[in-house]
C-alpha cells in the first residue's frame, strides 16, 4: 500500500474508513421477482417476500451473485467458495421483517484495494470485504400528507429487498480529499463494470465514512459514523466539519463518543442521530431460510471471461501504447466514454499528450461548468484531434487554438466538409493562420534587432532576460502570428 506521510490537523492524525453501498443492477429484488425501478408510486414493487407476510421464503438472485464476483475480480479480492447469509436483527418501521438479510462471517468477496490518485500521487485503500444484503424500505416524514389529510409519517417499501453490495474499507485514508477521491474511484468502477449504475441522487451509491482523530502514534480513536453521504463535494464538507469538531470536543476535554451521525449540507454541519451499535447488538446468526452460497470455480471463470477491460488494465495501456504519464492515463479512465474519446481523438491526430492535456484542462473545465458528461461535450473527438492537428503542424499557436475552441464549442455554423475543414475555416475567418514564410519572417526581426539594440547588447552580456524581451517585441511586430518556436530558432541564430 502506498503510504505518503499522513498530514496532521492541529497535531491530530485523521483515521478515515468507508461502507459504501452500491445498489445493483439487477431488474429484480435480491430475494424476490419483484422490481427495482426508481420512482415507482410507493408500495407498488413490494411483493409478499419483500412485506415478510408469513409463510414466505427468499429465493437468491443470481445476477446479484455475479455482480459481486464482477467486483471481486476487478480489485483483486479473494470469492469465497462458500459464504453465507444472516439475519441482522434491529426494530425500524421501513424493516418489515424486523430483520435484515445480510452477510457476516463469511462474506463473498474477501480483501482487495482500490487505487487512484490525489494531485498526482498514487493511493491505494485496501479493502476488507464485500458482502451482499437487501436494503429497507424508506421512511417519508416531509411533506407527506396522511389519509386525513394532515401531515404524517409513511413508509414506502419498495425499496426493501433492493440488492446492495456493502463495501468495507480499512481505515486507510488520511484527509478528506483523499476520502472523496476514493469514493469518486470505487464509483467509477462499479459503473464501469455495469453492476450499479452510480446514480447518487436516487441511492444507488450511497457511503457512510467513518471518521477519528488520534495523536500521532496513539491507538484509534473512537469513531463517528456519518451516514448517507451521497456527493463527492459532501464528503469533503461533512468531513472537513466532522474532523474539527471532534478536534475542538478533544481539546475542550470532552470524550468522543460513538454515534451515528447525519451531515446537513444547508448548514455544513454534523449531529448525531443515536449512539452507535456494535456488531453484538445486532445479533447476527445464520439465516435458516437461505442455504450457503456457493460459488464453483468455472463459475467464477465464466464472469471472469465477460468481464470488460478494467480502468486500470486500460490507463497501463494507455501508458505502454501512448506513452502517457500515469496521471494523465488514470484521468483517462474516468468512464468509458472519457476512455472512448480519449482514444478516438488520438488515433485521429497521433499527439496523445495534447489530446489528454486539452481534455483534462478546457474540456474538462468547460463540462464541469455545466454540470455535463463528456457525451454532452459540443466539441467532440474527431472536431478536437483535427484542432491539435493544427497545433502540431504549427499551423495556429496555442493561443489561437483557445480562439477557435471558443468559437467550436458556441456552436458557431460554419458549414465543411471535414472537421479538419470545419477548424480551418474558423482559423482563416479569424486571421489566426501562423507567419510560416521565413523570408518574411527574418526581415520582421532584422527590423526588431534594429529598434531593440540596448536588449541585444543586454543579451551579449549574458543576461536571458533580454532575450524574452526580444521574442515579446518580435511576436508583438507579427501581430502574434509567428510561430514562436521559428521565432526563437531564428533569433538564436541571429544573435549568434
Amino acid at each position: 500500500m502506498n503510504t505518503p506521510k499522513s498530514p496532521l490537523v492541529m497535531g491530530y492524525e485523521v483515521v478515515i474508513g468507508f461502507e459504501t453501498h452500491a445498489q445493483l443492477s439487477t431488474q429484480s429484488k435480491i430475494f424476490s421477482r419483484a422490481p427495482t425501478a426508481f420512482g415507482a408510486e410507493p408500495n407498488t414493487q413490494a411483493c409478499a417476500v419483500d412485506l415478510a407476510l408469513p409463510g414466505t421464503l427468499p429465493v437468491m438472485n443470481k445476477g446479484a451473485v455475479e455482480r459481486a464476483i464482477q467486483f471481486g475480480l476487478a480489485v483483486g479480492s479473494h470469492i469465497a467458495p462458500r459464504s453465507v447469509f444472516a439475519r441482522k436483527n434491529y426494530f425500524y418501521p421501513d424493516l418489515p421483517k424486523g430483520y435484515q438479510i445480510s452477510q457476516y462471517e463469511i462474506p463473498v468477496v474477501q480483501g482487495g484495494a482500490v487505487s487512484f490518485f490525489v494531485g498526482d500521487q498514487a493511493h491505494t485503500v485496501r479493502l476488507v470485504r464485500a458482502h451482499l444484503e437487501e436494503d429497507a424500505g424508506k421512511s417519508l416524514h416531509d411533506d407527506f400528507v396522511g389519509f386525513n389529510g394532515e401531515k404524517s409519517s409513511g413508509i414506502d417499501l419498495n425499496r426493501a429487498g433492493t440488492p446492495l453490495l456493502e463495501i468495507v474499507t480499512e481505515p486507510d485514508m488520511r484527509a478528506s480529499v483523499e476520502a472523496a477521491e476514493y469514493a469518486r474511484a470505487l464509483h467509477t468502477l462499479v459503473v464501469w463494470l455495469g453492476i450499479c449504475d452510480g446514480n447518487m441522487q436516487e441511492g444507488s451509491f450511497r457511503c457512510d465514512v467513518n471518521i477519528s482523530v488520534r495523536r500521532p502514534g496513539n491507538p484509534l480513536g473512537t469513531r463517528r459514523e456519518i451516514k448517507n453521504l451521497n456527493s463527492f463535494k459532501h464528503i469533503v464538507q461533512a468531513a472537513d466539519y466532522e474532523i474539527q469538531w471532534q478536534i475542538d470536543e478533544l481539546e475542550d476535554g470532552r470524550a468522543i463518543q460513538q454515534a451515528t451521525i447525519l451531515f446537513n449540507p444547508d448548514t455544513g454541519e454534523t449531529r448525531a442521530m443515536r449512539t452507535k451499535e456494535d456488531a453484538h447488538d445486532y445479533r447476527y446468526f445464520p439465516d435458516p431460510d437461505l442455504p450457503p452460497l456457493v460459488i464453483a470455480r468455472d463459475w467464477v471463470e465464466r464472469v471472469r471471461a465477460n468481464m470488460p477491460e478494467l480502468p486500470r488494465v486500460m490507463a497501463e495501456r494507455f501508458q505502454a501504447d501512448y506513452g502517457l504519464p500515469a496521471y494523465d492515463a488514470a484521468m483517462m479512465t474516468q468512464s468509458k466514454a472519457f476512455a472512448a474519446f480519449f482514444e478516438t481523438a488520438t488515433q485521429a491526430c497521433g499527439q496523445a499528450k495534447l489530446v489528454s492535456n486539452w481534455l483534462m484542462g478546457e474540456i474538462s473545465r468547460r463540462l464541469n461548468a455545466d454540470e455535463q458528461s463528456i457525451q454532452a461535450s459540443p466539441v467532440q473527438a474527431g472536431l478536437l484531434a483535427a484542432l491539435i492537428a493544427r497545433i502540431a503542424d504549427g499551423t495556429i499557436s496555442n493561443n489561437g487554438a483557445r480562439q477557435v475552441f471558443e468559437t467550436l464549442w458556441a456552436g458557431e455554423a460554419i458549414e465543411a466538409a471535414s472537421d479538419l475543414a470545419r477548424v480551418d475555416a474558423v482559423i482563416d475567418a479569424k486571421g489566426l493562420k501562423q507567419m510560416s514564410d521565413t523570408g518574411e519572417l527574418e526581415r520582421i526581426l532584422d527590423e526588431v534587432l534594429a529598434a531593440n539594440a540596448k536588449s541585444v547588447e543586454e543579451f551579449r552580456a549574458g543576461k536571458e532576460k533580454a532575450f524574452n524581451a526580444l521574442v515579446g517585441q518580435a511576436m508583438k511586430a507579427t501581430k502574434g502570428k509567428a510561430n514562436p518556436s521559428a521565432v526563437n530558432e531564428l533569433l538564436k541564430k541571429k544573435l549568434g
